[in-house]
């Protein structure tokens, strides 16, 4: 039986990547995840999780996990998420995140198992024109924010598990998700299509920031745990790969415009500053979206969800949960 350990395994990501790996009942899959930033009670989340039964976890810091057993791959997700998550940890998000990294490293090399970082597309800093490519530069913006902080911390991540691939044992890869959406998703850590779709399903104005011109790329996170699992069985040692779907390319006052039509809801919406929601250190992210070009030719991805089933499959999801504490905590 493979031995799979999944840190962050409870987040929104995280809970859609362990339900995958369940559903070949030759893996055994460990979570890690202390809960900070996990979207839904963790005895909900569990009720739902398909295959439980080669699934167990230990609630804990990564940093404190120091396993006895070894693993055969590690998906490493532990990390503070969000435009909005972010504004809690200023000035601690690099240590954090650098730490984690290289404490799976270790882990990694100790077992000799094949590790996969999750990075993020933040890293492009927009890219050209919101186009990001894994053979462009990456781009540092001159404004020092909080969000910049958490790109500089995963992209410093990238560059110390890369060399060190290269100068040792280490097998490794590199995913960066762009705008993961879909069921299980909270809009706590300023996630816009679960706020839209719950504004939506109460008949509450739609509340886009700025203009609404912003441009993404919004991935159904099921697409976005096949692409991981892909990377891990056939990306290339020390090589990154964008999972993003291109044909999804949209404005979020577009994205707004179509959760009020695909729902039927009676919604209008209102134009906001974010900045007079989540506080004067709130930072909107550049355009971006993705070139998938390598990830289609060496790891064998291509999305299969449209923008309309991103928007669908949430908002059926979120339509079946009943519970207001639950609600409260996808609000």
């Amino acid at each position: 039986m493979k031995k799979i350990l999944v840190t962050g395994g409870f987040g929104f990501l995280g809970s859609h990547i362990i339900e995958a790996l369940l559903s070949d009942p030759e893996n055994h899959v460990h979570v890690v995840d202390n809960l900070s930033t996990n979207p839904l009670p963790l005895d909900f989340l569990l009720s739902i999780i398909k295959n439980k039964k080669h699934l167990t976890y230990d609630i804990k810091n990564l940093i404190d996990f120091n396993p006895t057993e070894s693993f055969d791959e590690i998906y490493h997700l532990a990390a503070i998420v969000g435009p909005a998550g972010v504004l809690k940890h200023p000035g601690r998000i690099v240590k954090n995140t650098v730490d984690d990294t290289y404490h799976v490293m270790d882990m990694a090399q100790r077992m000799d198992a094949r590790l996969l970082d999750v990075s993020t597309s933040e890293i492009y800093g927009g890219g050209r024109d919101g186009f990001c490519s894994e053979f462009m530069s990456k781009i540092i913006q001159p404004e020092i924010t909080i969000r910049l902080e958490y790109a500089i911390a995963k992209l410093a991540s990238e560059i110390a598990l890369v060399n060190k691939v290269n100068s040792s044992n280490l097998n490794a890869v590199i995913v960066r998700p762009f705008n993961i959406s879909g069921p299980r998703q909270s809009g706590k850590g300023g996630f816009v299509l679960p706020r839209f779709i719950l504004q939506a399903i109460n008949n509450k104005p739609l509340t886009v920031f700025g203009k609404g011109d912003q441009v993404r790329a919004f991935t159904h996170v099921k697409d976005v745990a096949a692409g991981i699992i892909n990377a891990m069985q056939m990306g290339r040692m020390g090589e990154a790969y964008n999972i993003g779907n291109m044909g999804n390319k949209t404005t979020i006052l577009h994205l707004a415009e179509d959760v009020i039509r695909y729902t039927n809801s009676k919604s209008a919406i209102i134009f906001v500053d974010p900045k007079t929601i989540y506080g004067e250190k709130y930072a909107e992210a550049n355009d971006k979206y993705p070139d998938d070009t390598k990830s289609g030719m060496e790891i064998e991805w291509k999305p299969k969800f449209s923008k309309r089933d991103v928007i669908e499959d949430t908002y059926t999801f979120m339509s079946s949960i009943k519970d207001p504490k639950i609600l409260e905590y996808l609000s």
